[in-house]
């Protein structure tokens, strides 16, 4: 006999074919009749599916609610957290991930009491190989999920010890046949004996079987489940039927259990599709909402954040809701289905608008600091305020957009301006302008908007005023020169012959990047090939061009493609429509720059096709070296035998996933792609693919060649329909951003990779203070000239506040959450080798947890790890 721990539970997907606002409506029942049932029965218990956000949205309409839920949860009757959202665990950044914890648990603490510290994941499509040491930031030593096993491949128990990269590891608890695994709905009440034999007993002696467990946890629940009421009496009738021993139990009993016994280990991800679906390719579909998601990341973490401590610094108030905010918007973004794609257009239309919503708090937010502080600076509209917003020196160029009477300009010699772009705005006539007298009229003067590209040397978190002046001639400006090649001291770029050849000091890369076509039969949960097409090469077939000024030079290669319109003009015998597909190339780089930036512009007009980026290596090496969330891992292509869907449920093809570089590499050589938001790359010989889009007009479709069978989604389920999705198409202008970086003349180390992740997603912003257009930052119109306390910090006109040494990468610097008047600086370890930051302990750190806890202050940063300091401002 088994003794099953039964765990009574609802999961809670905010969106999917319904909306957010659907789930609410339905939470208003739901919940309120959960707190009713357990005030009746003080024996039962109910997990609310581990995110906070529903909590947070169900006291919205329901405020008279919290001190009951605070009640329930401290009776330890009621679980909630410890995410803020149930989030996905492979697009989303480290920092993301455990930014979410951090929120979930500090907010659940402050407004309803202890939360649920166990990793509770229990539907997402796969995890990460570091989400371990991500778990452990805030204390969590257990882990809880469905889907991603294999037990013949990873362990032999559905119970184990899962480890990070570096070796950290957490209890993992597995729910093979899914969370409903003991789902006792009123059909399942009913029928209650052929439920517990059919159904029951089989999911408890599956689980026993694998780890031979003599306890084993049976989830009880499913989407918008409610409470099983009176739940003692119904289990005591279950066990009259049972072979085993069914108790109440909790996931956290459950979990305290297995700690105290010998585990098997597994170190890796987990994405098998085994027992169930892990969509091996969403991280494609709705590739515009990746790459939002990625730059939303980047806006907070690289811009927002550390303005807000330069504002602490200068006494600017600014409080951190705003930005918690903004990290709530982000977490909305980021569940399974939302950002995996797997939506409703009606649903996309939702996360369109919060995606407005964020940026537009995120641009708010540093709008504001910067006038603020330009304003304190008094400076002039000739002034022009530049950030360094990493807390290291930073010695390259910054791009600067400044608003002038005139194009000719210059800046002091060793910022070695060239202007790389340039628009003129004519003079309008009558406009009307408060002044001290009222309202006059006036001619508002002209004026030319420019991008400026700068030197600068500046320390680390800080800024300095750069001044410029009209002249009597222009500043050097980006020039059409003759020649297909670009390049500096460490890199060259050529193209010849419709092909692209990256050259260094002791290898030449031949044909380093090309574009390749495919059908995509699939929907929005999976790309899958069509039957009787196969990928194509598209040819780089346009006009190029060159542009050069002293320290950057740029080719430019437009041209367009002709490819079928839709899946029935791919493998139709008959005349088949052809659409064009215009592209825009644009490839640059600085003086002293390692990585290429490039830029493919594509005004996507075909449907249901699959667009992905060779980078040919010519390297020989049986791994792909990817940097995914706090670390790199190496990824082998696995064998997939012809008869694999005896095994899987979906095709367990090569392709995986990356955070912001994916690499191959050799002892001496190394060619690495940098993304924004591109997030799969299957290896092909000595080539990687990224898959740029992979567009469809479906959310779930059946009998796919990669995922045979029933249709995801429940399209083809009884009652269910099928669901168009034309915006997944992603028709019109599709905008990639990405980096090319080799190097061939000394090993490829993980140190020297994150350096070059540092210097090539550092940002360049800046500000000037002028008024011949307030809407090139959108607030300045209402940020109003203020009289500012005497007993302010004094400011000069260059500053800095934190210059740490460049060691480790900066994944977070932000004011700190529970500690007032100090900073969280949070540093990531992406090598192999522990490293010792021991000098920050005489800058004044100290060594906390994610949740600003104090612990052991060692400064070590084991292997693809992170560590989190703390200090006064």
């Amino acid at each position: 006999m088994v003794k099953a721990y039964f765990v009574n539970h609802t999961h809670w997907d905010r969106e999917w074919y319904f909306t957010t606002q659907d789930a609410q409506v339905l939470s208003d029942q739901l919940f309120t009749e959960v707190l009713d049932e357990l005030e009746q029965h003080p024996e039962a218990n109910f997990t609310l599916d581990g995110q906070m956000s529903i909590v947070d949205e169900y006291v919205e309409i329901h405020p008279e609610a919290k001190s009951r839920i605070h009640d329930l949860v401290e009776r330890k009757q009621l679980f909630i957290g410890p995410w803020y959202t149930q989030t996905d665990a492979l697009v989303p950044n480290a920092e993301s991930l455990l930014r979410n914890l951090i929120i979930g648990i500090l907010d659940a603490r402050k407004n309803y009491g202890e939360p649920m510290m166990l990793g509770y994941l229990p539907d997402t499509f796969g995890f990460n190989a570091n989400l371990p040491m991500i778990l452990r930031q805030v204390g969590i030593h257990d882990f809880l999920s469905w889907r991603g096993t294999n037990f013949k491949r990873q362990t032999n128990s559905v119970y184990f010890k899962w480890k990070a990269l570096g070796g950290k590891a957490v209890f993992a608890a597995n729910f093979p046949l899914g969370y409903y695994t003991g789902q006792i709905d009123l059909e399942s009440k009913q029928n209650l004996a052929d439920f517990v034999k059919n159904r029951l007993d089989q999911g408890i002696e599956f689980e026993a079987l694998n780890g031979n467990n003599q306890e084993v946890l049976i989830p009880s629940g499913i989407d918008q489940m409610n409470i099983i009421h009176d739940l003692a009496h119904t289990l005591k009738q279950v066990n009259k039927y049972s072979k085993h021993d069914v108790v109440i139990g909790t996931y956290p009993e459950f979990m305290a259990k297995l700690r105290g016994q010998k585990l098997p280990e597994y170190q890796g991800e987990l994405r098998y599709p085994t027992y169930s679906r892990v969509h091996r390719t969403i991280g494609s579909v709705r590739s515009r909402n990746k790459r939002s998601n990625f730059k939303l990341e980047q806006l907070i973490t690289k811009r927002v954040e550390p303005l807000m401590l330069i504002a602490k610094y200068a006494g600017i108030p600014i409080s951190n809701g705003i930005v918690i905010k903004l990290w709530k918007l982000l977490f909305e973004l980021q569940p399974h289905d939302t950002l995996g794609g797997s939506v409703t257009d009606n649903v996309a239309l939702d996360i369109n608008q919060r995606i407005k919503q964020a940026t537009e708090i995120a641009e708010g937010v540093e709008n504001y600091v910067k006038k603020r502080l330009a304003q304190r600076l008094k400076l002039n509209d000739h002034d022009v305020l530049i950030f360094n917003l990493d807390p290291t020196e930073f010695d390259g160029r910054k791009t600067v957009t400044i608003i002038s009477p005139t194009s000719q300009i210059e800046f002091p010699a060793e910022n070695e301006a060239v202007i790389v772009a340039k628009e003129e705005i004519k003079a309008r006539p009558h406009i009307m302008q408060l002044t001290p007298n009222g309202y006059e009229f006036k001619d508002e003067p002209g004026y030319f908007k420019l991008k400026v590209s700068l030197h600068v040397k500046m320390a680390g978190l800080g800024y300095q005023v750069l001044h410029f002046n009209d002249s009597t001639h222009a500043a050097p400006e980006l020039q059409e020169e003759s020649g297909s090649s670009i390049g500096n001291k460490h890199v060259e770029l050529v193209f010849e012959e419709g092909k692209f050849y990256l050259i260094t000091k002791n290898k030449t890369f031949s044909d380093v990047i090309s574009i390749y076509d495919q059908a995509n039969d699939g929907d929005t949960y999976d790309f899958s090939p069509l039957r009787g097409d196969s990928e194509v090469r598209l040819p780089w077939n346009g006009i190029i061009h060159k542009q050069a000024a002293p320290g950057i030079e740029s080719l430019t290669l437009k041209g367009k493609w002709q490819l079928p319109y839709d899946l029935a003009d791919r493998v139709s015998t008959a005349e088949s429509k052809i659409k064009d597909v215009n592209y825009q190339l644009l490839l640059s780089i600085t003086d002293e720059a390692k990585v290429i930036t490039a830029k493919l512009i594509i005004d996507n007009q075909v449907l249901a096709h699959r667009l992905r980026l060779r980078l040919k290596t010519d390297i020989e090496t049986d791994y792909a070296h990817a940097q995914i969330q706090g670390g790199f891992r190496e990824t082998k292509n696995e064998p997939i035998a012809t008869n694999w869907n005896d095994e899987f449920v979906e095709k367990p093809v090569n392709i995986y996933l990356f955070d912001r570089m994916v690499g191959l590499r050799n002892q001496n050589q190394g060619l690495y792609f940098l993304g924004t938001g591109q997030k799969e790359y299957e290896k092909v010989g000595d080539a990687l693919y990224i898959t740029l889009m992979a567009t469809t007009g479906q959310l779930g479709k059946p009998d796919l060649l990669w995922r045979p069978g029933r249709a995801s989604g429940d399209t083809t389920s009884v009652g269910h329909i099928m669901m168009p999705t034309p915006m997944a198409q992603e028709q019109g202008p599709n905008e990639f951003t990405f980096g090319l970086y080799a190097t061939s003349s000394q090993p490829v180390t993980e140190e020297s990779l994150s350096k070059q992740l540092t210097k090539w997603y550092s940002p360049s912003v800046s500000y000037q203070l002028q008024k011949y257009n307030l809407f090139v930052n959108r607030l300045d119109n209402k940020l109003w000239d203020i009289e500012f306390a005497p007993d302010l910090p004094k400011l000069a006109r260059t500053q800095s506040w934190l210059n740490l040494k460049p060691d480790l990468e900066v994944a977070a610097l932000y004011p700190a959450y529970t500690v007032k008047d100090n900073l969280v600086l949070r540093l990531s370890n992406l090598t192999g080798e522990t490293q010792d930051v021991s000098y920050l302990k005489d800058e004044g750190f100290i060594v906390v947890n994610g949740l600003e806890e104090t612990i052991a202050q060692d400064y070590q940063v084991a292997p693809y790890d992170l560590i989190t300091l703390i200090k006064p401002i």
